[in-house]
């Protein structure tokens, strides 16, 4: 319970923050990339920190990065498939996981290993 606590309230001083830099950036459809996700990665990296270790805590980082790195390759796959293939949005999303998974897995296997 108190791993809990100790997560929302880091996690809520993170958003505060985020959301304060958010508020002056332009446009305001940039800001959007500073939500919650980048505040919850934080209070996780901090916990992790406090209960396992540093070294345990970059094994997390390097994961989170390279999630994130196969989100934008997600991300750009979809928009692809929108914007110059036309496809329907449900169609387009569900058929990059493929891709998702593809570049998560291979990113770990070849880098996290």
């Amino acid at each position: 319970m108190r791993d809990i606590i100790i997560r929302f309230v880091i996690g809520g001083a993170f958003v505060s923050v985020f959301a304060v830099i958010r508020s002056m950036l332009k446009p305001k459809s940039f800001a959007g990339l500073f939500g919650a996700a980048p505040s919850v990665a934080l209070a996780t990296l901090a916990l992790t920190i406090s209960q396992n270790g540093k070294d345990y805590a970059a094994v997390e980082g390097r994961s989170m990065i390279a999630g994130a790195a196969a989100l934008f390759i997600y991300c750009v796959v979809v928009l692809l498939l929108l914007r110059r293939a036309q496809w329907r949005a449900l169609a387009a999303t569900v058929s990059a996981i493929v891709v998702w998974s593809g570049t998560a897995f291979a990113l770990w296997y070849g880098f996290l290993k």
